[in-house]
Order: C-alpha cells, then structure tokens, then sequence
C-alpha cells in the first residue's frame, strides 16, 4: 500500500499508536506520551508551532484519556490557529489489541489497533486534505441547525445525536460542539439534511411499531 502523504503534524497519544499510523502516513507524528503531555512545555511549544506552521491533527483514542488529552491540547493552540487543528476520531469497535494481555477499561481498541480502513475513514471524516492537496471547504451548518433539528436544545438531543454519530462510525458521546466540527469538516449541507431525514423516518417508524404493539 502507498503511503498517504500529509503536511499537517499527527498528535498521538503514544509509541504503539505512532508504529501503527507510520505504516500507513508520511509525514511528521508526534506524541504525547499520554498526560505527560500536561508538564511537558517543551513539546506543547513545539504542537503549537506545528500547528502554527503547517496544522495538527489530534488523533488520540476515544476514550476518557483521549478526549482529556485532545481537550487539553486543542486549549492550548492559540485562537487564530485553530482552524489548522483537525480533529480525528476513531470509531468505537470492541476488542483488544494483540500485545496486551486485557482490553482496555473501555473494551475498546485504540488507535494502534484499528483497522486499516477505519483509520483512513477517520482521516477522511476529518476534513484532512490528502496527498498535499487542499482541504475540502468546510460546511455553513451552525449550532442553530442543530437546533432545529433536535440535535441540541431537547430533551431527547443526546439520544439522537448517538443515533446520528453512529451513522457516520463516530465515538457516541461527542458533545453537540465537537459534532458540529466533524460535520462541518466531512459532510455537506445536503448530505446532512438526507442523514437527518432518515434519522427522524427510522424515529417515527420505530414510535409507530410501539403503539401496535
């Protein structure tokens, strides 16, 4: 397989997640050696430089201490900076990896040890421009369509905003903001108008087969 070629700097959270993306990524990937990040002021000057330069993409896994890292980091970039900081979630897929002996608290894989095709779905969800090319433009959905579709604001918004981060194999609890992001970097105005309506045709189905039951 031919590597991908990215300019943006990958931030991951350790050595194993860093062999696994080099074999599929050529570029510069960084880690933060888990919350080694939060002391470490010599390598957070050196992620804000890079994504001062050329971009960052966060991808640490998708569990508690990942969202903590990434959370932490995406602070620290300065403002005029942050449309250069891509934000890259892996899917929540049961499993563990091979070198360890138990799964992981969550009992979920981390970005070691995902599937190749997941990984490059991710990137692609991402909004990163491949091969050195530009990235995509970025969508015009605003917190307000999120309103008024009933993904933020009610009282049944977190169960269908799952609903919808399942359909596009993102971590279930993203918050509404974060969502946003990964909207407005991967899918269209339209092409998120369509997920909505099957989303609230697969609602009104499922309220119609309770009542006949």
């Amino acid at each position: 397989m031919t590597k991908i070629s990215l300019s943006q700097a990958v931030i991951v959270e350790g050595r194993y997640d860093k062999i696994r993306l080099s074999s599929l990524l050529d570029g510069l990937i960084l880690e933060t050696n888990g919350f080694r990040i939060f002391k470490d002021r010599e390598k957070l000057a050196l992620i804000r430089a890079l994504a001062h330069r050329r971009g960052i993409i966060i991808l640490t896994d998708s569990d508690s201490a990942g969202f903590r890292i990434r959370q932490y980091i995406r602070s620290a970039i300065s403002p005029q900076d942050r449309d250069k900081v891509y934000q890259a979630y892996i899917p929540e897929i049961l499993g563990k990896e091979k070198r360890k002996a138990q799964p992981s608290k969550a009992g979920t894989l981390g970005v070691e040890g995902m599937p190749t095709q997941a990984l490059l779905d991710t990137l692609k969800r991402a909004g990163i421009p491949m091969d050195g090319g530009s990235a995509p433009p970025a969508g015009d959905l605003t917190k307000a369509d999120l309103f008024r579709d009933g993904l933020a604001g009610g009282p049944d918004s977190a169960a269908l905003r799952r609903a919808l981060m399942a359909r596009l194999s993102l971590p279930p609890y993203l918050s509404a903001n974060a969502l946003l992001e990964v909207l407005n970097a991967s899918v269209s105005r339209q092409e998120y108008e369509a997920l909505m309506e099957a989303l609230h045709a697969a609602g009104t189905e499922s309220a119609e087969r309770e009542e006949t039951q």
